[in-house]
């Protein structure tokens, strides 16, 4: 974040804070200072008045019995559950385990497809035994507009609405899903920065229409 994206957060009407775990697993040779990297992060939760969260999940990068360790240390620093980030990795008995003992929990792996596309049919599974333990489900990177229908996540994010920005097209809001406007052959798409207010304009459309109907 820069200073303006976090002047604006108490605007948002509700807000996750991701933890950057992301970046780092999708760079093998990135490294970090774990303990002061998990310090600054809690600092910032504490400075913004942050109330969900996701842990560090580097299980790829540190093994998951050192990302408990920071877990607990981040809920520590703060003062808060953090929200767990479940990966396949870690088994499905830790997931009940999770769920019974947190508010929130996130499903992690979707976008680097180690839970690959053929397997979706899985979450309306988990997200039920999750809803059983009153527990809400995030799914993280999931924005594949039809199956939101199928599954019942209480959130999703993605950074799909930048796509049009990068890959020069337009999204519109039809009333039910997202379409796509391409520059007619040999013509240029309009400016980036004008193209990127559009396509989030769009996309705001969409999640209050998700926000009641999905």
């Amino acid at each position: 974040m820069d200073k303006d994206t976090e002047r604006l957060l108490p605007y948002y009407g509700d807000f996750l804070l991701d933890s950057g775990a992301f970046t780092f697993m999708q760079n093998s040779r990135a490294h970090a200072d774990w303990d002061e990297y998990l310090e600054r992060y809690a600092g910032f939760v504490n400075k913004n008045k942050v109330e969900k969260f996701f842990e560090l999940d580097i299980d790829s990068i540190v093994g998951y019995e050192q990302v408990k360790k920071y877990r607990k240390k981040l809920e520590q620093l703060t003062g808060k559950q953090c929200i767990p980030v479940w990966h396949r990795n870690r088994g499905y008995s830790e997931y009940l385990r999770l769920c019974s003992e947190y508010s929130y929990i996130a499903i992690g792996g979707i976008a680097v497809k180690e839970i690959q596309k053929k397997e979706y049919p899985v979450f309306a599974k988990m997200i039920e035994d999750a809803h059983n333990k009153k527990c809400r489900v995030h799914g993280l990177g999931f924005t594949q507009l039809f199956e939101l229908k199928k599954y019942k996540f209480d959130s999703v994010d993605s950074t799909a609405w930048t796509a049009g920005n990068r890959f020069g097209y337009l999204y519109y809001f039809d009333g039910r899903t997202m379409k796509k406007i391409y520059p007619d052959k040999g013509n240029r798409i309009i400016k980036p920065r004008d193209a990127a207010l559009i396509n989030y304009t769009e996309w705001i459309k969409f999640q209050k229409y998700a926000k009641e109907n999905l």
